[in-house]
C-alpha cells in the first residue's frame, strides 16, 4: 500500500510530464533486462510501473488524494466498516455458512456478484461456500513510452525513397524504408524501439523532415526547375543535359523557345501511393550574356526590334 508519489519519488502536486521523466528514469535503471539476477531491482520496477500507472490516470490519481483508493489502485473500505467490523453494512455469514453482504436494513438478501465483479473484475462462486473465484483479473501491463524522433532527409532522397539511416536513443542504428507519397510532418512508426515497460517497451515516432533543395522545388507530386539556356539554343533548338533527381537526362529545346515554356520530363518527380510517379517540370529561361558587342549590333540591326510583344495587354 505504498504512497506512488513516493515510489516515484515526485512532488504530490508533479505534472503529468514530472511524473512521466521520473518514470523513464527509474525505468531504465531497475529494468528486468538490465538487472537479470537482481530480484530486488524487479520487484522495485514493478513498484514504480504500479505507481505510475496510477498516476497517469486521472480518475484514479484524483481517487488516491480524495483518499478513496489505496496506492495499489484498491477501494480505501470497499465494505463499508472500520477495523472493528461496524458501520452500515458488512460482510456476514448467510445461511449454512455461506457468505454474504449485508446492505443494511434496506437490502432484502439477493445476489451481489455484481458488486464483486465491479470492485475486483472477478466473479463469485457458483457453488458451495462463498467466495472469490482464483484471480481477480488483472488489467494488462502497460507498455512503455512512446519515444519521438525528428529526421532530416534530403530533397532527392525523398523524391527516390532512398533509405535513410537513424540513431536511437540507445545508441543502435536503423536502415529506415521511407514511405510512398512522403512529405514534410510524414510520421513513421517503429514499433517496440520506445521506452522500456513491464507490457513491452513502447514505440519510436519519427517524424520525417524534408530539407529544401539549391535548385528544385516541390509542387504537389511534381518537381519544378529552372533551367537556364543560351539565346543560341532557344532560336535554334538543341539538345540540353538538365539535372533530375536520379542523374542527368538529354532535354530537347524547341526552336524558338521563349522563357517561361515549361517542358515536361514523366516520372522523374515523387513516388506516389498508388505506386506512380509524378513528372519533373522544366521552365526554360534564356540567359543572355552581358555587354556583348556582337550581339548589340545585330539588336540594332534586326527589324523585328521594333515589335511589341505586349500590344495584348493594351498598354
Amino acid at each position: 500500500m505504498a504512497d506512488p508519489y513516493a515510489t516515484l519519488g515526485v512532488a504530490r502536486d508533479a505534472t503529468e510530464t514530472d511524473i512521466k521523466k521520473a518514470y523513464r528514469k527509474l525505468a531504465k535503471e531497475l529494468h528486468p533486462d538490465r538487472n537479470k539476477d537482481n530480484k530486488a531491482a524487479s520487484d522495485r520496477f514493478s513498484k514504480v510501473t504500479q505507481a505510475y500507472d496510477l498516476l497517469t490516470d486521472k480518475d484514479k490519481r484524483a481517487r488516491f488524494d480524495r483518499g478513496e483508493i489505496d496506492g495499489d489502485g484498491n477501494p480505501a473500505s470497499p465494505f463499508g466498516y472500520g477495523a472493528g467490523g461496524g458501520g452500515a453494512g458488512g460482510f456476514r455469514a448467510g445461511p449454512g455458512g455461506r457468505g454474504g453482504f449485508d446492505m443494511g436494513s434496506d437490502a432484502q438478501g439477493g445476489d451481489f456478484s455484481d458488486i464483486f465483479e465491479g470492485l475486483f473484475g472477478g466473479r463469485t462462486g457458483a457453488s458451495g461456500g462463498g467466495g472469490f473465484a482464483s484471480g481477480f483479473g488483472r488489467r494488462p501491463q502497460p507498455k512503455g513510452g512512446n519515444v519521438a524522433y525528428k529526421l532530416k532527409v534530403p530533397f532527392e532522397d525523398a523524391a527516390t525513397l532512398s533509405p535513410q539511416r537513424i540513431t536511437l536513443a540507445d545508441g543502435k542504428t536503423i536502415d529506415l524504408k521511407l514511405p510512398a507519397g512522403v512529405d514534410g510532418g510524414t510520421q513513421m512508426r517503429l514499433s517496440g524501439k520506445g521506452d522500456p515497460g513491464p507490457g513491452g517497451p513502447g514505440d519510436a515516432i519519427v517524424t520525417i523532415e524534408v530539407e529544401p533543395h539549391r535548385f528544385y522545388t516541390r509542387d504537389g507530386d511534381d518537381i519544378r526547375i529552372d533551367l537556364p539556356i543560351n539565346l543560341a539554343e532557344a532560336v535554334l533548338g538543341a539538345k540540353v543535359r538538365v539535372p533530375t533527381v536520379e542523374g542527368a537526362v538529354m532535354l530537347s529545346v524547341p526552336k524558338g523557345a521563349t522563357s517561361g515554356k515549361t517542358l515536361r520530363l514523366k516520372g522523374r518527380g515523387f513516388h506516389r501511393k498508388d505506386g506512380t510517379r509524378g513528372d519533373q517540370l522544366v521552365t526554360l529561361m534564356v540567359d543572355l550574356p552581358a555587354d556583348d558587342a556582337a550581339l548589340t549590333a545585330f539588336v540594332e540591326d534586326w527589324d523585328g526590334r521594333t515589335t511589341d510583344p505586349r500590344a495584348r495587354f493594351g498598354v
